[in-house]
């Protein structure tokens, strides 16, 4: 009993590593069609050498038909987030020193009206000087608010005319591969 046992599991180890075991396992590698988001089925028995040659036709129509290749637009898209994090960083150094701007704009001003009120222009200018950069910090954050939200604009526009292109090359390459005789869904 031992030895059949034994040799049942022998065979059930050794089967797959001879190659009895028929499955199919995936090679990794993705087709051009799914590296863009589209993916491509043969409905008429086109070999995956014939797939390869027919989506790198339709790719190359495509991006000659809208004009758009979806990896230089991947490309700028990097570069443009990379500025749009630089910006983002000159964004909150908008306004920066506004306080003290401020506090001496206000300690002038308090100064003329402390001395015109009540002969006494230091305690003016103090008042005004801690008003002034009340004062100043609030432009401040206002100039970074509004420097933040400019450059939140540009990123949202940039990403959807990004969109837009790829949709309109996705829609080139899917009706050139339909007419190959593949069924694509993306």
């Amino acid at each position: 009993m031992k030895r059949v046992l034994s040799a049942v599991i022998l065979i059930t180890i050794a089967l797959p590593s001879a190659g009895w075991a028929q499955t199919a396992e995936p090679t990794g590698q993705k087709t051009l069609a799914a590296t863009v988001g589209v993916y491509a089925f043969p409905s008429k028995g086109q070999d995956a050498s014939q797939q390869s040659q027919d989506e790198a036709a339709c790719y190359q129509a495509a991006v000659k038909q809208t004009g758009v290749d979806p990896f230089q637009v991947q490309k700028q898209a990097e570069a443009q987030a990379q500025q749009n994090a630089a910006a983002q960083q000159q964004a909150a150094q908008a306004g920066k020193g506004a306080g003290v701007a401020g506090a001496a704009k206000g300690a002038a001003a308090g100064a003329v009206i402390g001395e015109v009120a009540s002969d006494d222009a230091g305690k003016g200018a103090a008042i005004g000087a801690t008003a002034g950069a009340v004062a100043g910090r609030r432009k401040k954050k206002q100039a970074q608010a509004q420097a933040q939200q400019q450059v939140e604009q540009q990123a949202q526009a940039q990403a959807q005319a990004n969109e837009s292109q790829i949709t309109a090359f996705k829609k080139s390459f899917s009706a050139c591969l339909e007419s190959k005789n593949y069924v694509v869904k993306h």
